[in-house]
């Protein structure tokens, strides 16, 4: 197995307004002197993991990671109704990081980050190419609709039985994402905490190929909420990006060295995307793992670190 790097807690940490009412939690560890790196996690809505810093290398890194609005330790938390997500969508939160390299003095920055992590990666680093020395992604995703249409509707065949049940939850809407939106702002708690429960059953669904258990429905109450209210907020409404776009303007990455892991048999984001933005963005090198799925491995875990200690090097 990979050895991953020791236990280690932040030096620094605090809330920066971001505007909107917003505060948004970060935190940096490692070498205050080292290779400055952000951590960007997934969901949207799932909080930064203390375990991700253990991927590289506190005597080279400065590693970086904030919780994206609404979630975690940043404030106001959408798990309370009255937070506003209208001001929490992708362009909020890529002006957030850029926000928070300014505020940390940082000039430019290493990405890391699979999942929902990536397509934020992705949108940050188009925005602002000149900020980004390397990208790391296990797990790639553009949170197209047609990626979504797939996640929540037509990998179903896979799973009939666990499907019914998510479209049992909202009455068999047609607009499945946008009908659990609605019902994670529903006044009434009980109709919030039925929809995030069939939501995360869903969730773990999906990924029971994977052997590691029901990661989801798993999360405290307060965490599973906002979870599921980001991500039903987000992927009703194409992640507030045009289809296509960042696989359309990966020309932008043009010059940064990528390196992108992506498991076969990840069933809920086919390996397709990963191809695609590869064939778009000539400086990635994609990685396909054969016997991983959405979560990852061992392997999955071993080209990470093989890159992060490549890229640690520049």
């Amino acid at each position: 197995m990979p050895q991953l790097f020791p236990d280690l807690a932040p030096y620094d940490e605090g809330l920066l307004d971001v505007g909107d009412g917003n505060q948004v939690y970060w935190s940096v560890a490692g070498n205050p002197e080292g290779k400055p790196a952000l951590v960007v996690h997934g969901g949207p809505g799932s909080g930064s993991s203390p375990g991700a810093r253990r991927l590289f290398d506190p005597a080279r890194y400065l590693i970086v990671q904030f919780d994206q609005r609404g979630c975690g330790r940043s404030t106001p938390h959408a798990s309370d109704p009255a937070a506003d997500l209208s001001v929490n969508t992708t362009a909020h939160l890529v002006a957030d990081m850029e926000r928070l390299r300014g505020h940390l003095g940082i000039d430019h920055w290493l990405l890391y980050g699979g999942s929902w992590g990536s397509t934020l990666i992705l949108a940050y680093a188009e925005a602002h190419p000149e900020r980004v020395t390397e990208i790391v992604i296990p797990a790639v995703t553009t949170t197209r609709r047609s990626e979504t249409a797939w996640l929540y509707e037509g990998v179903g065949r896979f799973f009939p039985e666990a499907h019914e049940r998510f479209r049992a939850g909202v009455d068999d809407a047609e607009d499945l994402l946008g009908a659990y939106a609605a019902r994670m702002n529903h006044p009434d708690p009980a109709v919030r905490h039925k929809a995030a429960a069939d939501w995360c059953a869903w969730e773990d669904a999906v990924l029971s190929g994977e052997g590691q258990g029901t990661p989801y429905s798993d999360r405290v109450d307060t965490a599973r909420l906002a979870t599921v209210r980001i991500c039903s907020h987000y992927f009703s409404q194409g992640a507030f990006l045009e289809e296509g776009a960042l696989i359309r303007d990966a020309h932008r990455l043009a010059g940064i060295p990528g390196v992108l892991v992506h498991g076969r048999f990840d069933m809920g984001g086919p390996l397709t995307t990963a191809w695609e933005l590869t064939r778009a963005w000539p400086d990635a090198e994609l990685h396909v793992v054969e016997d991983a799925g959405h979560l990852g491995g061992d392997e999955t875990r071993r080209l990470v670190l093989e890159a992060l200690e490549r890229f640690a090097k520049g």
